[in-house]
């Protein structure tokens, strides 16, 4: 990431009041950015938008995604440079109670966003934010690659898959490389993996879910134990997110195509591994069992493939999983015992950061030492 890039650059965040989103714009804040955020009021409470103030770093108009005229009224007066587009229904168990909504988010949504781009002008990039659920699963132990069909058994996963292929014809049709395109925006779009961090209070989501117990004293109930997910902090993906735009910017339809943001290969891991160290991390006693009964048909392997970002433009994870857990673990237990939520959140972008200047100096210094050899 390019700290200058950032400075006073307009940036318009939709799903700012969300979990990712609170933490993309205090990420934004730190560099300078004048975002406006678009949303519906936090989908949890509390909640991490509420806790650390993010309305202090953003412009917040409250809206719905479906409602067209509502975002682009909000996108006019902003008149952004980038847009992030993030909001979405993001849980799989809720889409399958009512698909109508999670379709109509995260599908027509999209459609809405990149409308709204279209009418309003002067947007320079897009990063349309997915998820790793959109492609077809075939339950293989290797991680997708950018090329693969898209596709999803349920209703979540099946809207990103579509919001993927709206992407593609929006992408082909109106923006930038297209025939007869008449101004120079340029959209890829970004899908992650599992994110964790402090300040996530979803329901249906894993960490929430055993947080929430630890905090009562319970036993954590687990229903797919044996499910590999790619996890990885909260600030990788963003940090992908924010480089992706910054390619787009910078050096056009070079980058206008979808993008993997996931952990190293060896942090893709079952949930019980994940549950058995936020336990033990916690302490006092926290521990977890399976839940009996059945559930909803929920993927069994998931992991990405990220050669593609690490090779095109050198994004890479600066955090294992161990770390990632530690983080979190030690941002909700802070926060539980009085801790100024949006202090120490501002503590862990820092910390975040400074990571990343350590592993960019590391790996020039490894290039550089490579060319001497070769020369």
């Amino acid at each position: 990431m390019n700290s200058r890039f950032w400075r006073n650059r307009r940036v318009f965040v939709t799903g700012h009041t969300g979990f990712k989103g609170s933490w993309l714009c205090l990420m934004l804040e730190r560099l300078g950015a004048r975002t406006t955020g678009y949303a519906l009021p936090p989908p949890s409470d509390p909640s991490l938008f509420r806790l650390a103030r993010v309305d202090e770093a953003v412009e917040t108009v409250e809206g719905d995604v479906r409602d067209y005229a509502a975002v682009e009224r909000a996108m006019r007066a902003a008149k952004p440079e980038v847009v992030i587009h993030m909001a979405a229904q993001a849980l799989v168990r809720p889409s399958y109670r009512d698909p109508i909504s999670t379709y109509g988010t995260n599908v027509m949504g999209t459609v809405h966003v990149l409308e709204a781009v279209r009418h309003v002008g002067g947007v320079r990039a897009i990063v349309n934010v997915t998820s790793d659920k959109c492609y077809r699963n075939n339950e293989a132990p290797l991680g997708y690659r950018e090329h693969e069909p898209m596709g999803g058994h349920d209703p979540y996963s099946s809207s990103k898959g579509c919001a993927e292929l709206v992407t593609d014809a929006y992408r082909r049709s109106y923006f930038s490389g297209s025939e007869g395109a008449k101004d120079e925006t340029v959209l890829a779009s970004a899908r992650a993996g599992n994110v964790i961090g402090g300040g996530d209070w979803a329901e249906d989501r894993l960490i929430p879910d055993v947080v929430r117990s630890c905090l009562k004293g319970q036993s954590v109930e687990i229903r797919n134990p044996a499910a590999i997910r790619p996890w990885q902090l909260v600030l990788e993906p963003l940090n992908g997110y924010l480089m992706l735009a910054e390619r787009l910017y910078e050096q056009g339809n070079e980058f206008a195509e979808g993008w993997n943001f996931g952990p190293r290969e060896e942090d893709a891991r079952p949930v019980d591994h994940v549950v058995s160290r936020i336990t033990q991390l916690w302490g006092d006693g926290a521990s977890w069992h399976v839940s009996a009964g059945r559930h909803p048909h929920e993927a069994r392997y998931l992991k990405l493939d990220c050669a593609k970002a690490r090779n095109r433009f050198g994004w890479r994870p600066h955090t294992d999983l161990e770390t990632g857990l530690r983080w979190t673990v030690e941002w909700y237990r802070r926060i539980h015992s009085g801790a100024d939520a949006r202090n120490l959140s501002n503590d862990h972008i820092r910390r975040f950061l400074e990571l990343a200047d350590e592993t960019a100096a590391r790996v020039s210094f490894e290039n550089m030492a490579i060319s001497s050899n070769v020369t």
